[in-house]
């Protein structure tokens, strides 16, 4: 029994001799065909890369390759998510075009509205009887923040679909009305970006978290207001644009200012396009005027890129001072179309703002855009459905 025990030890010290050993060897090996390779990259004398660098690339070839193919079919499968679409009233027609366009994918269904006589929200989703459709499923809401009464509106729904079992929401609010009140510099005044996302951010869990989907927001800082259950996907208008401007004989960019030309700037860099950038200067009185402060734009077609209009003051000035320094045209492009009290009825032909040739814009505040003269103007709406859609699908952001 001792001679066992003894033969045991002897054979797992022989054992571990060999492996040693064949490590070293393993290893010395090693070594040297890393030097010999080594000394072929560095040798001048061979005018052919070493096969260890010829295999190393077509290992990164394989990667890319089977990155390419594993993305390709994750993005199969978000474009076979079906969803079901409850819209806010200005946002019908759009919940309308998704499901004309793609049966398939999207359902929609309609919503009752209404008040009660002492003006407090009668509301009634369809979808839920005598079939409930909507439980278990995943939910797009079509949102339109164009006034208090309709958000609130608007939450009321969103917290209703959110108790109803749904397998996930995913809130698309194309222009976010308060992203230009998200600081204080005065005590008591109410930063309506920061309240609005505690608002989503107190919506109830179904599981995972609410993605609220962003098109051109005005501060990309108001992203981190949220928390919780609800996370910004923040998405831009901008290749639609793009997509409008090949083939126009546009060739150059205009910012009204240096933040507009940080924000959106690097989103032209693939176009052959001068980019200019304008800005306010304090003159004598405490007057500020718009002048250019990079770029040349003579004899150049220009377009004014910005992420909204209110008035339009600043983007009139802008326009003026780039023809005045000797732009062939001048057009404009901004993603959110606000114009209160139909200002924009000044950048119309007649108009005492009337400059620019061509005046795009996003249908992201529908409740103006379907007021626009888009036959006989100087105005022309950019469709965001099939970008909707692909954002959607892709995650793409900013």
């Amino acid at each position: 029994m001792h001679i066992n025990a003894i033969c045991v030890v002897l054979c797992v010290i022989l054992f571990n001799l060999a492996q040693n050993e064949g490590f070293n060897i393993v290893n010395s090996r090693f070594r040297a065909r890393r030097s010999s390779d080594a000394a072929s990259l560095h040798s001048s004398t061979s005018p052919r890369p070493s096969s260890t660098v010829m295999k190393m690339s077509f290992d990164d070839a394989e990667v890319d390759v089977a990155k390419k193919i594993a993305y390709s079919n994750h993005l199969s499968k978000r474009r076979e998510m079906k969803y079901q679409i409850i819209a806010a009233p200005a946002q019908e027609p759009l919940a309308l075009r998704l499901s004309t366009l793609y049966p398939s994918r999207f359902t929609y269904h309609q919503t009752s509205w209404s008040k009660f006589p002492d003006g407090t929200d009668n509301i009634s989703m369809s979808g839920f009887s005598p079939l409930n459709l909507i439980s278990g499923e995943h939910v797009l809401f079509l949102a339109s923040f164009h006034s208090n009464d309709v958000t609130l509106s608007q939450f009321n729904v969103m917290i209703v679909l959110l108790q109803s079992f749904i397998d996930s929401l995913t809130v698309v609010l194309p222009y976010s009305p308060v992203g230009t009140m998200e600081r204080v510099t005065k005590e008591g005044t109410v930063a309506t970006a920061s309240t609005y996302a505690h608002l989503f951010s107190s919506l109830p869990n179904c599981g995972s978290p609410t993605r609220l989907m962003v098109y051109d927001i005005h501060t990309l800082q108001n992203r981190f207001y949220l928390h919780g259950n609800a996370i910004a996907s923040l998405q831009t208008s901008i290749p639609l644009l793009k997509a409008r401007l090949r083939g126009s004989g546009i060739n150059a960019v205009a910012f009204p200012d240096d933040g507009a030309a940080k924000r959106f700037g690097d989103l032209f860099a693939d176009m052959d396009v001068e980019i200019v950038v304008c800005g306010k200067t304090r003159g004598d009185g405490d007057v500020r005027t718009v002048k250019i402060q990079e770029g040349d734009v003579e004899g150049m077609n220009v377009v004014i890129v910005d992420d909204l209009v209110q008035t339009g003051g600043t983007l009139f000035e802008c326009g003026k001072v780039l023809k005045a320094a000797g732009a062939n045209s001048v057009n404009a492009f901004v993603a959110h179309a606000v114009f209160p009290k139909e200002s924009y009825k000044r950048f119309d032909k007649g108009g005492d703002r009337c400059c620019f040739e061509k005046f795009w814009v996003t249908n992201s505040v529908p409740t103006i855009t379907c007021e626009l003269n888009e036959e006989n103007g100087v105005f022309e709406v950019l469709d965001l459905t099939e970008a909707i859609i692909k954002d959607l699908d892709e995650f793409s952001s900013m």
